[in-house]
């Protein structure tokens, strides 16, 4: 397989397939901790709505840090996973009483947050500094398993094999983009659920399991 073809090919179709969700249109740290936090489990069409009314309410994290719990409930119930409510005002508190206000962007103390995961982690230095970060999630765990002919289960996302598959495949120059076109592709093109659409994907003539499936390279 050629790994830069891979990118180059992945990176080119994300720019034309670009999904203009609004925490993919800034740099902005807080935003996209926000953004992150909302998305865990949960459709990115359900959290618009929801994330475009949390920022125009909390707009930065001071403010957000003098919010209460009745107000983040109102706010965000509509998502369900009510840890996320209980996260957020602990997290806006210890980010404005440690942090000087200011998203941490060392992987450790983000980590130290309330609600934040590895992958929320590294999205967020992804996304916000455009660092590298390998970022395992079912979606790019999925296209990895069948780009590189490996079966996808539950505990992939946990597998160092996974991990290390997809690091090599990452463009590490261009972290954000290659992310932004994998998520979309996992969603437009190189779907769970339903046969992928593989004649559309513009990484089929390297791709293991469209070659198992018959297609052509």
């Amino acid at each position: 397989m050629e790994i830069g073809e891979v990118r180059k090919a992945l990176i080119s179709w994300g720019k034309v397939n670009f999904r203009q969700f609004p925490w993919r249109l800034t740099r902005n740290p807080y935003y996209i901790l926000i953004a992150e936090v909302l998305l865990h489990r949960t459709r990115a069409l359900q959290v618009v709505p929801v994330y475009e009314r949390f920022i125009l309410r909390f707009p930065d994290v001071a403010t957000l840090s003098r919010a209460g719990k009745e107000e983040l409930y109102n706010l965000l119930h509509s998502l369900g996973l009510f840890w996320r409510i209980e996260a957020l005002y602990h997290l806006a508190r210890i980010v404005v009483r440690d942090f000087s206000g200011q998203i941490p962007v060392e992987k450790h103390l983000l980590l130290s947050l309330p609600g934040v995961s590895d992958y929320i982690a590294g999205a967020v230095r992804c996304f916000a500094w455009d660092l590298p970060e390998v970022l395992m999630d079912t979606n790019t765990v999925r296209i990895t398993g069948r780009l590189f002919g490996l079966p996808v289960r539950d505990s992939s996302r946990r597998s160092r094999k996974f991990a290390e598959l997809l690091a090599s495949l990452m463009d590490r120059d261009r972290p954000r983009d290659f992310y932004f076109a994998l998520l979309d592709l996992a969603d437009k093109i190189c779907v769970a659920k339903n046969q992928p659409a593989c004649h559309q994907c513009p990484v089929l003539v390297w791709c293991a399991h469209a070659a198992r499936n018959t297609f052509q390279r």
